[in-house]
């Protein structure tokens, strides 16, 4: 737009305050684009981590309306400073959708930067079994608490549970939008349901609880089958961890000797359970 002109000379206080106000308006700009250079830096995992929990949880409260979850949301309401690792801050709330609470993030059209939540509706081989009468969701932090169960040495505090749920996003005192009461689906729910044992620990100040894996378990899953979904959310393969999977191959061997020594008895004999 055209000013009008100014009259020559000394500078009138009004166009002084104007020219101040001016400078106080660019000065956070400024300021924004350093935080902003500063934000583009290396981040740790703990970081990406925290903002890729943010956007989980983002996508599921969004899916709650059945509305497309436009990219323009995401990077406005969560993303931030972000912006520059999008697709990877994507690609892992995605896998945490899909491993963790059943569902499938997928772009609604190639290009429209809209997405969706889709049901997992067909469960992955490893843990079918465990899937049942329960929800997929459920099913997946099962499967998350096993994981954890075996790969601390078969008992795991309670504590620690909980230490690593919150970096998914889930709270033992917090109504969760997928799970609903968290803590009382893993420690009474799922213990009723014989998947879990649930003891205290002795001694304990302040008073410590523990968890193991349960009867009903060990009889719809293998060590073997949890230590691959492990590794498949952390992207690896079962035997960068050498412990446990010497274990659970111990353990398959074990469950094999059975079965190939059935063939071996009279048709009169009773079969083994």
């Amino acid at each position: 737009m055209l000013q009008k002109p100014r009259p020559r000379g000394r500078p009138s206080g009004q166009a002084e305050r104007e020219k101040a106000g001016r400078a106080a308006e660019e000065a956070p700009s400024t300021s924004r684009g350093a935080e902003a250079s500063l934000g583009a830096g290396p981040r740790s995992q703990k970081q990406l981590e925290l903002k890729v929990a943010e956007l989980v949880q983002f996508l599921l409260i969004k899916d709650q309306k059945k509305i497309p979850i436009k990219r323009s949301d995401m990077l406005k309401h969560v993303v931030g400073d972000y912006r520059d690792v999008f697709p990877e801050l994507l690609r892992r709330a995605a896998e945490r959708l899909h491993y963790v609470f059943g569902y499938r993030l997928l772009e609604l059209e190639p290009k429209s930067n809209a997405y969706i939540l889709v049901n997992g509706l067909e469960p992955v081989e490893e843990d079918a079994e465990l899937r049942g009468d329960q929800g997929t969701a459920t099913s997946g932090l099962l499967m998350i608490v096993l994981g954890l169960v075996f790969m601390k040495g078969n008992t795991v505090k309670e504590t620690e549970v909980w230490d690593f749920l919150r970096r998914l996003g889930v709270h033992p005192a917090r109504k969760h939008i997928v799970f609903g009461d968290p803590k009382k689906l893993i420690t009474e729910d799922f213990v009723r349901q014989r998947y879990l044992d649930y003891r205290r620990i002795p001694h304990t100040d302040p008073v410590d609880y523990e968890l193991q894996w349960g009867p009903r378990t060990r009889l719809e899953t293998s060590k073997m089958k949890v230590l691959t979904f492990v590794a498949r959310v952390h992207k690896q393969d079962p035997r960068d961890w050498p412990v446990q999977y010497s274990e659970a191959l111990a353990e398959q061997e074990a469950l094999a000797r059975p079965q190939a020594a059935a063939p071996a008895q009279g048709t009169g004999g009773k079969g083994t359970c």
